[in-house]
């Protein structure tokens, strides 16, 4: 899903700070160089953590008409790399970098019908693009689905905004997310776009394939955050360069091999392009693939593996005992 983008950077000034949810705040900012943000636009934000600067990417929920104010909505997550804390530090007056809106999940004008899919904090990628379906007055259903509505930002809302339009799952009130049902729904003139955990997602792809429905319909937007075991910290080597770098819980493979000093190829950060794919040489453990690049067969052959999201874990259950009494797990990789 990754479209060509040409980042500049520009000062933001925090405006607003409010809660919308529990642990997720909405942050409104001012750039310094505005440009109108598309629906399915994000930013690239400069944060610190640990005293050092690193990236990270955010949706843009709405902006002005003019670009002169956007807001983004974060997700305080308990097993955050550290970019989450850091954006809940911000305080009106506060200054960070950030970009001009980043376009990697355009929305397409002129479908039959539109399913827009959002899982927990992914409704911040889905706001502004069914705004826009609305107001053209398009056939369009939005589905939100989470744990409780305590943690649902902007459930109200959109309950307000979209009625009828808007279809609500929640874990807690016994009324979980079918996917098959969801799937099934759709005609072959539908497009579904969805942007949530990465189990809902890979759930979504591989009932959306075996129902023989177009693939370029399916579209999705991932910051490459979640994955199916919580993070470990790891090992990983390659041979060719004399390393063996440690990769902490709140660093990514990626991340950890440049503070090392290898020449990574990568573009995305995200999990979608593949540009850093690393060739798998040898494990113990397990590979958490956190990427929506490779098919499930190419996930289950455990040779290759996008070192910018994915992860090793000692055991494939995930299981913290199993990992602490097994030691770190150990990737061994060669790079392009």
């Amino acid at each position: 899903m990754a479209a060509t983008n040409i980042e500049v950077w520009q000062l933001g000034t925090v405006v607003e700070v409010r809660n919308v949810a529990t642990d997720i705040q909405r942050i409104v900012i001012e750039p310094s160089r505005p440009k109108k943000a598309e629906p399915g636009s994000h930013i690239d934000v400069m944060v610190n953590i640990d005293g050092h600067e690193d990236k990270r990417s955010y949706s843009i929920v709405e902006s002005s008409e003019d670009g002169t104010r956007l807001a983004i909505s974060v997700l305080k997550a308990p097993l955050s790399r550290g970019g989450s804390l850091f954006i809940h530090t911000l305080e009106p007056g506060d200054q960070l970098e950030i970009t001009q809106p980043l376009q990697n999940f355009p929305l397409r004008v002129g479908a039959g019908r539109y399913i827009l899919l959002a899982g927990g904090i992914g409704i911040t990628a889905m706001v502004n693009m069914a705004r826009v379906l609305r107001n053209l007055n398009a056939d369009y259903t939005l589905v939100y689905a989470g744990r409780s509505r305590a943690v649902m930002a902007y459930l109200t809302e959109l309950q307000e905004l979209h009625g009828q339009n808007l279809v609500v799952h929640i874990d807690g009130e016994g009324s979980p997310l079918d996917v098959n049902a969801l799937v099934a729904s759709a005609t072959e003139d539908t497009e579904l776009y969805m942007c949530g955990p990465i189990r809902l997602m890979d759930e979504v792809r591989r009932t959306w394939t075996e129902r023989g429905l177009s693939y370029p319909n399916l579209r999705y937007e991932t910051f490459g955050n979640s994955g199916w075991h919580d993070p470990e910290e790891f090992i990983v080597k390659i041979p060719s360069l004399g390393l063996e770098v440690p990769v902490g819980k709140s660093r990514s493979m990626l991340e950890a091999l440049e503070d090392a000093g290898a020449d990574m190829m990568f573009d995305c950060r995200k999990g979608e392009c593949g540009l850093c794919e690393v060739r798998i040489l040898g494990l113990q453990g397990a590979i958490d693939h956190r990427d929506v690049f490779y098919s499930a067969r190419q996930k289950n052959a455990t040779e290759k593996m996008a070192c910018c999201v994915s992860r090793a874990v000692t055991s494939p259950t995930g299981l913290a005992a199993e990992a602490s009494a097994a030691g770190p797990a150990v990737v061994t990789i060669e790079v392009s």
